[in-house]
């Protein structure tokens, strides 16, 4: 084991010296502002609005049904999830929390 120790502490020195060099392009080391910034074209490419929506799929949105609240409770608790890939939902969720 300490014989690997060694080759490993010199290449992880190199490839802290490789990736740490300074630009020799940019002398002051931090990105200049124009460098940050993109087009407002190109920002929008991947940016997209939300559609308006019915009533209904926005009501969908704010409440949940009881069903989906207690499939996130049971994810949210990892014995009952994973106990849940193993006998399922219904199962796992009377063991941890009841009846539902």
């Amino acid at each position: 084991m300490r014989s690997l120790l060694a080759p490993l502490i010199v290449t992880l020195a190199l490839a802290a010296l490789c990736c740490c060099e300074k630009d020799p392009k940019d002398p002051s080391g931090s990105p200049s502002a124009a460098s940050i910034k993109i087009d407002k074209e190109v920002a929008n490419a991947f940016v997209k609005r939300q559609k308006r929506s019915s009533l209904y799929e926005r009501y969908l949105e704010y409440y949940k049904s009881p069903m989906e609240q207690m499939h996130e409770r049971c994810e949210n608790y990892p014995p009952c999830d994973y106990l849940s890939d193993q006998i399922g939902f219904s199962m796992a969720y009377n063991h941890f929390f009841g009846r539902y």
